[in-house]
C-alpha cells in the first residue's frame, strides 16, 4: 500500500467516524492502516523504527481503548466501530465496506488448530453489541447480527441472525 493510498482510506475512515479524530474506532483503525502501510516500507532497516512506533500505537489502543485490530487483518474502506471496549478481531479475519462493530464483539476462531479459520464479514454488515462470530463463517452483504448472537453458521445476505446460538432468520423488506 502506498502512503496516498492509505491517506485516502484514513480520509474515508475520518468521514464515516463523524470528522472526529478523537474517537477510539478511528485512533484504532488509524493504526491498522499505518501497521498495513509500513510493512510496504523497504529496506527492513526503514522499516524498524516504523514497526516500533505501530507495536505503540496498536498497544495502546487495545489497552486504553479495549479494541484489538491487528494488522493483519483485512479491514474495507468505510468501516465503523462505533464503541469502545471489548472488540476483540482475529488477524485473519475480513470486513467488508461500510460494516458497523459495536462493542464487546469478537471476531474469533474456534479451536487454536486452525489459526486461519476465522470470519468473513460482507459489506454494509451491522454487528450487534456482544455479538461473538467464531469459525471459518461467511456473513452476507447487507446481514445484521443481532446484539449478543453467538454465529457459528453462515449468514445469507440480507438476512438476520440472533440468538445463542445464533438462528437465521429473513429481514422483512
Amino acid at each position: 500500500m502506498s502512503f496516498r493510498q492509505m491517506r485516502a482510506l484514513l480520509a474515508e475512515d475520518f468521514e464515516a467516524h463523524g470528522r472526529d479524530w478523537t474517537r477510539p474506532g478511528f485512533r484504532t483503525l488509524f493504526w491498522h492502516r499505518f501497521g498495513n502501510w509500513r510493512m510496504s516500507v523497504r529496506p527492513k532497516l526503514l522499516r524498524a523504527p516504523l514497526s516500533l512506533l505501530y507495536r505503540w500505537g496498536y498497544r495502546h489502543c487495545r489497552n486504553v481503548y479495549g479494541i484489538e485490530i491487528p494488522y493483519t487483518a483485512v479491514i474495507g474502506r468505510g468501516v465503523i466501530v462505533e464503541h469502545q471496549g471489548g472488540i476483540v478481531v482475529h488477524g485473519a479475519s475480513v470486513i467488508g465496506d461500510g460494516s458497523i462493530i459495536r462493542q464487546n464483539c469478537t471476531l474469533g476462531i474456534r479451536s487454536l488448530d486452525r489459526l486461519d479459520e476465522a470470519p468473513i464479514i460482507g459489506k454494509r454488515v451491522n454487528i450487534g453489541a456482544g455479538a461473538v462470530i467464531l469459525g471459518r463463517v461467511t456473513v452476507g452483504d447487507d446481514a445484521a447480527i443481532g446484539a449478543n448472537a453467538v454465529v457459528m453458521q453462515d449468514v445469507p445476505a440480507g438476512a438476520l441472525a440472533v440468538g445463542v446460538p445464533a438462528v437465521v432468520k429473513r429481514r422483512q423488506p
